[in-house]
């Protein structure tokens, strides 16, 4: 009983169901409480203990008709491959009993011995798609498939109408066996591979450089955003959750508890006051840049509830707010505008500090964290460090995040390292990780 719901619980959380150590012991007194007779009452109690979300509930729901597939109980009778003749007779005695399973009527027995096989075989370690084959062959030698293939090789060098008929019967045997051993092994990938591979390829796209993406990764990309926003934001919640008691302020509790002879009854908590972050983007969309401002600006709009106050900017030579574009519209209609309007001419980061000192200098305050990407490439233009270092001094801090790598900084017309003492942090970002690791940071700084 114990290792059939521990399984499921490493199934659910192979398919980013997160399940702690209290709700899989929870898990485990409901099903010893009302054991496994009743499928729908089982399937229902433990999604109520252990999915806390409509997404959960559903990722639940089906992986329990998966891996509470209706499968016969495994007798006590013994294996073909473990009876306790020996010699030829046992070999052969064996091989009948294979042979027996794939008659009709006996799909209840077949179900048993491909779960014996299962068990046998460890098919609950399968994680990918091209061990299926692996695991079903694995699980047809565990029911004795050498003997039979030993058997029906003698039958296919004797002669004779009988041996003939007999190879074909093996034969048949054996694909059936293979087919019921690889039907088990798919679905036992379903329950524990599927998620796995996800996660292995979620994690193979979070580590491509956005520069190298198609057209066909975007959903991908739009999921595993999703993934990582909810991520930082459960995250930073909790932490700011847990930071915002303060520690304890010992001599006002004891004032406090004065007529208690000195039982504190009245905890007096010493508290810092914490600031929301609020975050100031000024993005260059020109063409070498603007792969990455994709995902940098999903990535922000998606975590909202966490980044209340967030202001975007774009330019490539002018600079104008798209705050309420991204606001209003679906976001990649949102960004191909954004793309029209401020994505032509030639990149002047001079101008467009010119731009933001003009019409938008007064939004940044002492909490105001200004996150900036781009190349830092303004074809030799002036670079106002004048009106940057004003916005620097006013800011709580600047980040800066450049898609080209550091030895490339301060060539050609690069003016990153005139900037760069100005920035509290300057980063190369190439993947989605990257950015993860950049906004995690910026959230961190304010908690």
């Amino acid at each position: 009983m114990e290792r059939q719901i521990s399984n499921f619980i490493r199934a659910l959380r192979s398919s980013d169901v997160k399940v702690s150590t209290g709700e899989a012991l929870d898990a485990a007194r409901t099903v010893a409480m009302i054991g496994y007779g009743n499928r729908a009452l089982l399937k229902d109690s433990l999604g109520c203990v252990l999915a806390k979300s409509e997404t959960e509930k559903h990722v639940h729901d089906r992986l329990f008709d998966l891996y509470f597939a209706a499968a016969p109980k495994l007798s006590a009778e013994s294996n073909p491959e473990k009876d306790q003749s020996s010699g030829d007779e046992a070999s052969e005695d064996a091989v009948d009993k294979m042979v027996s399973l794939t008659e009709e009527g006996q799909e209840e027995a077949l179900a048993s011995a491909v779960e014996r096989a299962a068990e046998a075989a460890g098919l609950n370690d399968i994680r990918f798609s091209t061990q299926v084959a692996y695991y079903a062959q694995q699980m047809v030698k565990a029911m004795g498939g050498e003997a039979l293939q030993v058997r029906l090789l003698e039958a296919l060098q004797a002669r004779g109408d009988d041996r003939e008929a007999e190879a074909q019967r093996l034969i048949d045997a054996r694909r059936t066996l293979t087919m019921a051993a690889r039907a088990r092994a798919e679905r036992a990938f379903e329950v524990f591979g599927a998620g796995e591979t996800e996660k292995f390829r979620d994690d193979v796209a979070a580590t491509r450089r956005l520069s190298a993406l198609e057209a066909h990764d975007m959903a991908r990309m739009k999921l595993l955003i999703a993934k990582i926003a909810k991520r930082l934001a459960v995250k930073h919640s909790r932490r700011r959750k847990k930071t915002s008691r303060g520690i304890l302020d010992v001599r006002r509790t004891m004032r406090a508890n004065a007529g208690y002879d000195g039982v504190p009854f009245n905890i007096v908590w010493r508290q810092k006051k914490k600031d929301r972050p609020k975050i100031i983007a000024i993005c260059d969309v020109s063409g070498s840049v603007a792969a990455y401002v994709r995902f940098l600006m999903l990535l922000l709009y998606s975590m909202r509830e966490v980044i209340p106050d967030l202001k975007a900017y774009a330019f490539s030579y002018r600079l104008g707010e798209v705050s309420d574009i991204l606001d209003t519209n679906e976001f990649d209609g949102a960004m191909k505008r954004i793309l029209r309007e401020h994505g032509l001419g030639s990149t002047s980061y001079g101008q467009a500090w010119s731009d933001f000192a003009m019409n938008h200098e007064t939004v940044i305050d002492r909490r105001s964290t200004i996150l900036i990407l781009g190349d830092g490439r303004s074809n030799y233009g002036d670079p106002r460090l004048d009106l940057f270092t004003g916005f620097a001094a006013r800011a709580k801090q600047v980040i800066w995040l450049n898609p080209e790598g550091p030895s490339l900084w301060g060539t050609g017309d690069s003016v990153i390292p005139r900037y760069a003492p100005y920035c509290k942090q300057m980063s190369h970002v190439a993947t989605l990780r990257d950015l993860e690791r950049a906004i995690d940071a910026i959230l961190t700084s304010y908690s």
